[in-house]
């Protein structure tokens, strides 16, 4: 058998070396000093157990809780007592908690060496940045941590566990252990109130979002108040004043309504064809009740009616918006009965109490399948609005709307408004904007210029609008075909 210089068996590579001796030394050195030096770091067990400087065996452990989408108003209370503490509060943060089940308060003080040894350890404070409000605002949420308090009378800790769902946590919860029971129970009241007192979504417009259900993000998420005047609504006058009263009314005057024993509690359904103005209206009516709480509720969204309704009852005045109700109003006999989420609509609005300034505003293109249950449960609806298509004036006013800046002929508007009967407002808009690029197509100008629309401009678009090749672009701006 001939050896290759250069090249070690695989026999020689097992062999033991003289180096291998150091090597095996270091290492076993490394994890005794590693092994010494974990014993020897603070548990939390040691840091409560030291903090509290009492029989922690012998304290009971007061729990609250909150909904996920509550995580940040329940820091904003908590910041508000660690600033009251100031100094006399500090936070530890946590880590090796992912490797173990839920856990709690009790758990951390345990005596078990092997939990001690093992289980979660202080480490760094962790934070998420949830929205605190419209524009893009935030605050900074503790995930999880323990909060020790303390002064002259009371030592308090507090295990603070955010919503988490790889650990399948999907509440706020609060445990709260202090030398005397009855101020851990104190501080869980006093949180509470602050929360509600702090709410970040007090006359705010929010609408709840797919992390409510179990996804990662904002649980509910703030829109921009929509502004609008009386005159960008288009509606007849009646229909208006009736809306506006029943909606804007009731909550303006809700003080004398109170005190003259009339109920507060509203429902209003809007029904009409698509592109008849619902949405519109809804948009007009959520920025006139600046200061009012409103929860939108839409699409992906609609299963979110319980936790809509516990918001608007905490935030009064506060009112619901469900568009397109009819999704979650099939005929009862699709199902072998009720559609579970109509049935919790109906349910939620007949459990709030009279005097409660909550609106329920409901919008229906098809209000054929929400009224034989409406009717079997009489008073959940005080108004049904009609929401028709623009007539002859309403049409009118929508062109001098939509006109804009634009230097617009109106001498032949007449024969544009006999044309348009049964039209949308949206293709009123279209209609318009189809004039201004062939009066711009046609005539080149400086941009500061006041782009002309002649009647034979209008006329261009219109044909072009109504020519039988646009047939679905007129389907999908609201016209129906005769």
């Amino acid at each position: 058998m001939f050896a290759v210089p250069g090249v070690t068996s695989s026999a020689d590579d097992q062999a033991p070396q003289l180096s291998d001796i150091g090597r095996y030394g270091r290492y076993v050195v490394h994890r005794f000093v590693s092994k010494a030096r974990t014993v020897d770091q603070p548990t939390f067990r040691s840091v409560l157990v030291e903090h509290l400087a009492a029989p922690v065996q012998e304290l009971p452990v007061t729990v609250e809780q909150w909904p996920a989408y509550e995580h940040v108003n329940v820091q904003v209370a908590l910041d508000v007592v660690l600033e009251e503490y100031g100094d006399r509060a500090r936070i530890l943060g946590f880590t090796g908690h992912r490797h173990h089940g839920p856990f709690g308060i009790a758990d951390l003080l345990g005596d078990d060496p092997t939990y001690g040894m093992h289980g979660p350890r202080p480490g760094n404070v962790t934070r998420i940045s949830l929205p605190s409000g419209p524009g893009g605002a935030t605050r900074d949420c503790l995930r999880i941590g323990v909060v020790l308090l303390e002064d002259d009378e009371d030592r308090i800790a507090v295990l603070f566990r955010g919503p988490d769902p790889e650990s399948g946590l999907s509440q706020v919860t609060l445990e709260i252990i202090a030398t005397r029971p009855a101020a851990a129970e104190q501080l869980g009241r006093r949180l509470r109130d602050l929360a509600l007192e702090h709410n970040v979504y007090r006359g705010q417009v929010v609408s709840f979002g797919r992390s409510m259900f179990g996804e990662r993000g904002s649980l509910l998420r703030f829109r921009d108040r929509p502004t609008m005047s009386p005159e960008e609504l288009i509606l007849p006058t009646a229909t208006f004043d009736a809306l506006r009263r029943q909606v804007v009314g009731v909550a303006r005057n809700s003080a004398r309504l109170r005190a003259a024993g009339q109920h507060l509690k509203r429902g209003i359904l809007l029904y009409g064809p698509p592109g008849a103005g619902k949405t519109h209206s809804v948009r007009y009516l959520v920025g006139e009740l600046v200061g009012t709480t409103v929860v939108e509720l839409t699409g992906e969204s609609l299963h979110g009616i319980r936790e809509a309704c516990s918001v608007a009852r905490t935030l009064q005045p506060a009112m619901i918006v469900v568009e397109d109700v009819d999704l979650i109003a099939e005929e009862r006999s699709h199902y072998g009965g009720e559609t579970p989420l109509l049935f919790t609509l109906l349910n939620e609005m007949d459990g709030l109490d009279e005097d409660a300034d909550v609106a329920f505003l409901l919008t229906t293109n098809r209000a054929d399948l929400l009224e034989p249950a409406l009717a079997s449960r009489p008073g959940r609806v005080d108004q049904a609005v009609h929401i028709e298509l623009p007539d002859r004036e309403s049409r009118r006013r929508l062109v001098e709307l939509y006109r804009g800046r634009l230097d617009l002929e109106l001498s032949r508007l007449d024969a544009v408004l006999d044309r348009t009967d049964g039209v949308t407002a949206s293709f009123l808009k279209e209609l318009l904007r189809r004039a201004a690029v062939v009066a711009a197509d046609r005539e080149e100008r400086p941009a500061d210029v006041p782009l002309r629309v002649t009647a034979d401009d209008l006329d261009t678009a219109l044909e072009d609008l109504l020519d039988t090749r646009n047939q679905m672009t007129r389907s999908v701006l609201g016209y129906r075909d005769e």
